[in-house]
């Protein structure tokens, strides 16, 4: 068997046991929402008689989500990106991530989009990967700050430093073998980071990478903020924010398109260890992924449609 096929075969085992690990989650999250469905309809229930104001709030929260998405792929990439097509990918991008699963469908659309705009594929390639790592260090760094602000709220038991430190030594032991054993990885990792050296050696770029996955982050906790008013949840605006960005941290480990299931059930129990009721906490989440999700998610497969027609992607 040559190393093609060898790569070929591992890449489908790996795709196999990302689709039942995702198959998996769903069906938990299906048994457990029929297993609570009379506190899901109670809470949708209460989702239509909300202020109508609020969810207007969180309606343009969510739009702002894809011009942050647009500006932080742009502060990735040093040549210049046209701005309509780079939001249009972007709305785009977010409904192709809800139906495949680990942010396979967002990755996919700006990978291509970037290589239709000139880019080489390692380029390409490195840009998407920057900004899923600023995105997710930002998310860090704010859920840091809103812990300051909120102190108690995440207990983080007392041996994580070492085993956080144990961790980064074996994906650092790992990089140096990668390095040394394979000249491709390491063609591929110094070519990597000299693009990501470039990017930061222009503040107006760093500026965007990173400005723009804060804000990514900050928008959606402001859309679940706006909701928990539309509901009278009855816990402050920092509280909520803190508590959706630990849990989509924790609901991004678990492979499902958009984080559905594991991103519902995380925000739900968060908020109601929290101290909201269960009613409400269901017709914060069931609000926020109205916004966020269900109704962006026809018109963003209409306008990924479009692209692929007009050979934007």
């Amino acid at each position: 068997m040559t190393s093609e096929q060898v790569t070929v075969a591992a890449t489908r085992r790996g795709a196999y046991w990302q689709t039942a690990l995702t198959l998996g989650v769903l069906v938990a999250a299906v048994l457990l929402a029929r297993r609570h469905w009379p506190v899901l309809e109670s809470g949708a229930l209460r989702l239509v008689v909300a202020d109508q104001g609020w969810l207007l709030v969180g309606a343009v929260a969510a739009c702002g989500t894809w011009l942050c998405a647009a500006l932080a792929q742009q502060g990735a990439v040093l040549r210049p990106l046209p701005p309509g097509r780079l939001v249009a990918a972007q709305f785009a991008a977010s409904a192709a991530n809800h139906v495949l699963p680990a942010g396979l469908g967002a990755g996919a659309v700006n990978l291509r989009f970037l290589m239709r705009c000139g880019l080489p594929a390692g380029r390409a390639a490195t840009a998407v990967a920057v900004k899923a790592t600023a995105g997710g260090v930002a998310r860090a760094a704010l859920v840091v700050v809103f812990a300051a602000v909120c102190p108690g709220i995440l207990r983080i038991p007392h041996d994580w430093g070492g085993e956080a430190a144990v961790a980064v030594a074996v994906v650092g032991v790992c990089v140096l073998v990668a390095g040394r054993l394979w000249p491709r990885c390491r063609r591929a990792l110094t070519g990597a980071v000299a693009d990501i050296r470039a990017v930061h050696a222009q503040p107006r770029r760093a500026a965007a990478l990173w400005g723009g996955s804060a804000a990514f982050a900050g928008l959606h906790a402001c859309v679940l903020i706006a909701v928990s008013r539309a509901v009278a949840l009855p816990l402050p605006p920092a509280r909520v924010a803190l508590l959706y960005l630990a849990a989509s941290s924790a609901a991004a480990l678990l492979p499902t398109p958009g984080g559905l299931g594991s991103l519902d059930a995380a925000l739900a129990l968060a908020l109601a260890a929290a101290g909201a009721p269960a009613a409400a906490a269901a017709s914060a989440v069931l609000g926020y992924r109205l916004l966020t999700m269900w109704l962006p998610l026809l018109p963003g497969l209409l306008v990924l449609g479009i692209l692929i027609r007009r050979k934007a992607l």
